[in-house]
C-alpha cells in the first residue's frame, strides 16, 4: 500500500530528474495532515552541494510557515537522509522521518552517503577535523553570551 505523502516525495524526485536538477531525491514536509514544504535535489542546477531534497523541503517549509522551528512536522523522503540532512532535520526540530531507499541503495547509484556513516563510526576517514585557535574563537562566544537580545537557534 502506498503512502500519499511518499507518493508526493516520489513525484518531486521524478520532477527533479526530468529537469536535470540532480539526483533522485525528493522530500515533502507535513504538519497536521497538510503539506507545508517540498523539494527535490538541486545540487547540479544550483551548483551547490547543500541543495539536497530534504534541505530544499526544509527551506520551503520554513519560508511557508515563517519560522525556523518545524516542531510538529514530519518529513517524507525518497532516501535515507545523509548526515548533513539529518543535522538540518534535527536543527529544524523535525522528530519523525519516513524514508524509502536506504543509504546502501544510494551507494548502488554511486552516491557516498554510506562513506559518511562509516566516517562517523570510525571505520574510514573522510574528513580531517582539527581544533585551531580556540581561545580567540571563545572571545566571539563570550561576546554572543553577553548580548542581551540574542535569539537561540
Amino acid at each position: 500500500m502506498s503512502n500519499k505523502y511518499m507518493d508526493l516525495a516520489i513525484r518531486e524526485a521524478a520532477s527533479g530528474i526530468t529537469l536535470g536538477d540532480g539526483g533522485p531525491f525528493g522530500s515533502v514536509i507535513v504538519r497536521d495532515g497538510r503539506v507545508v514544504g517540498s523539494g527535490h535535489n538541486r545540487v547540479i542546477v544550483n551548483k551547490d552541494p547543500t541543495c539536497h531534497g530534504e534541505m530544499e523541503a526544509i527551506r520551503c517549509a520554513c519560508k511557508n510557515l515563517g519560522t525556523h522551528d518545524l516542531s510538529g512536522c514530519e518529513l517524507y523522503t525518497t532516501a535515507e537522509p545523509c548526515p548533513m540532512c539529518l543535522g538540518a532535520i534535527m536543527w529544524a526540530n523535525i522528530k519523525k522521518v519516513y524514508y524509502g531507499c536506504t543509504r546502501l541503495d544510494t551507494a548502488q547509484l554511486g552516491f557516498r552517503d554510506d562513506d559518511f556513516y562509516k566516517h562517523i563510526n570510525g571505520e574510514i576517514k573522510v574528513i580531517d577535523l582539527s581544533e585551531c585557535d580556540r581561545e580567540n574563537c571563545l572571545e566571539v562566544f563570550k561576546d554572543y553570551k553577553a548580548k542581551s537580545d540574542k535569539k537561540q537557534y
